[in-house]
């Protein structure tokens, strides 16, 4: 067994765990979780509810608290990624903040790695240095870099790994041994691999997050969050933010994450397939400058993806040396391609984004490509036929 194998869960195995459930006689047999739209529980005598008041968060009271359709998907989510608990949010932003103010206080130091998701950014570098939280941003690429930023304060560790705009990776074990050297703990936004190719885990990882409205919701008709990691530190976080800030995830919302993890498996198999094979067109078209995906050799932390994970998503970025305004113009005349933000749904996207700091090594007009469910074969006809349609 190779070591990516043994670090994350095989694909057979995977499928079996998110498709398969035990007759459940509570539901008559239904062989899904009912929704469970409500507000509150009640219970038949005092004593009962007694009990349950002394594990709010994990006996239905209130849904602030807990709903069983919302932990059925906490308790597969923790048990697909490899860690004790998970606790499910209001959006992917809900479960960042959340995971991060759990872990720092005022007058620590984050490091974060400076290619990391904007809106995350933005918290680290804006609403937290009002609370006297201080961010080090560093070319995650680097371990001189990682190293040279920790300071005598620093309380966590911020990674995303392939980062969702260039594809840049850490090497997690790196970064791992190097925060619990000096106490630290680590976070790593994983929404990229999704638990099916990457286990942070296994390489001494803290806490994972996701945005559920991603891979793992798989339909672009939800938006949610997970945090991951061991009972204690999902513990903690239960008695204090996750309450207090109340960004939780509906039922109904849980019940779509729910079907969409059914055939996680199964579809990270397509994307990863039709994602190399797109990106691999790519390399080889005209004007194209470079192709940024960990799955292709001429990617420079190939060897490193190739450690890290079993496979790769089919959200990848290319370099174009055309101007801006004919890279538009060019997504404008692709057929099979939506325009738009965000990812992980059957729909093809493309966007042309605007760089911030971070992404000085780019050379050309960056294109963002996100490859869905349609045949690959297509896809490609499609971004062929734009260009000769610009002449």
């Amino acid at each position: 067994m190779t070591e990516t194998e043994s670090s994350t869960m095989n694909r057979e195995s995977a499928q079996t765990l998110v498709v398969h459930d035990k007759h459940d006689e509570r539901h008559f047999g239904s062989v899904t979780t009912p929704l469970y739209q409500t507000s509150l529980f009640s219970f038949a005598t005092y004593a009962e509810f007694d009990h349950a008041m002394e594990s709010f968060t994990d006996q239905p009271v209130y849904s602030r608290g807990n709903n069983p359709t919302v932990q059925q998907l906490e308790q597969r989510l923790a048990q697909l990624q490899g860690g004790e608990k998970a606790r499910c949010f209001a959006s992917g932003m809900a479960a960042i903040s959340t995971a991060v103010l759990s872990s720092v206080r005022q007058g620590d130091h984050i490091v974060c790695v400076n290619q990391v998701y904007g809106p995350a950014r933005k918290l680290l570098e804006g609403f937290l240095t009002k609370m006297g939280i201080e961010t080090t941003f560093v070319d995650g690429s680097s371990k001189q870099e990682l190293q040279a930023a920790v300071r005598a304060n620093t309380k966590l560790f911020y990674l995303e790994s392939p980062t969702s705009l260039m594809m840049q990776l850490q090497d997690l074990k790196f970064c791992a041994d190097l925060a619990r050297s000096i106490g630290a703990l680590t976070l790593i936004d994983n929404t990229w691999a999704t638990p099916c190719l990457q286990n942070p885990f296994a390489y001494g990882i803290d806490l994972v997050v996701h945005s559920t409205s991603k891979f793992i919701g798989g339909h672009s008709d939800g938006i949610g969050g997970v945090i991951i990691g061991s009972a204690e530190r999902i513990g903690q976080i239960d008695e204090n933010e996750y309450l207090l800030l109340g960004g939780i995830m509906t039922p109904h919302t849980a019940s779509l994450m729910m079907r969409g993890l059914r055939t996680l498996p199964l579809r990270m198999e397509r994307f990863h397939e039709s994602g190399l094979r797109v990106a691999g067109h790519l390399e080889g078209m005209p004007h194209v400058i470079k192709v940024h995906h960990p799955g292709l050799p001429s990617h420079p932390q190939h060897e490193l993806a190739k450690a890290q994970m079993s496979g790769y998503g089919s959200l990848f970025a290319f370099e174009l040396d055309l101007p801006v305004e004919t890279v538009k113009r060019w997504a404008d005349q692709l057929e099979y391609f939506r325009i738009g933000v965000s990812w992980g749904g059957y729909e093809s996207l493309i966007t042309v984004p605007s760089l911030p700091d971070g992404y000085e090594s780019v050379t050309g007009v960056l294109v963002r490509m996100y490859i869905g469910l349609e045949d690959p074969q297509l896809l490609i006809g499609d971004i062929e036929r734009a260009f000769k349609r610009l002449g």
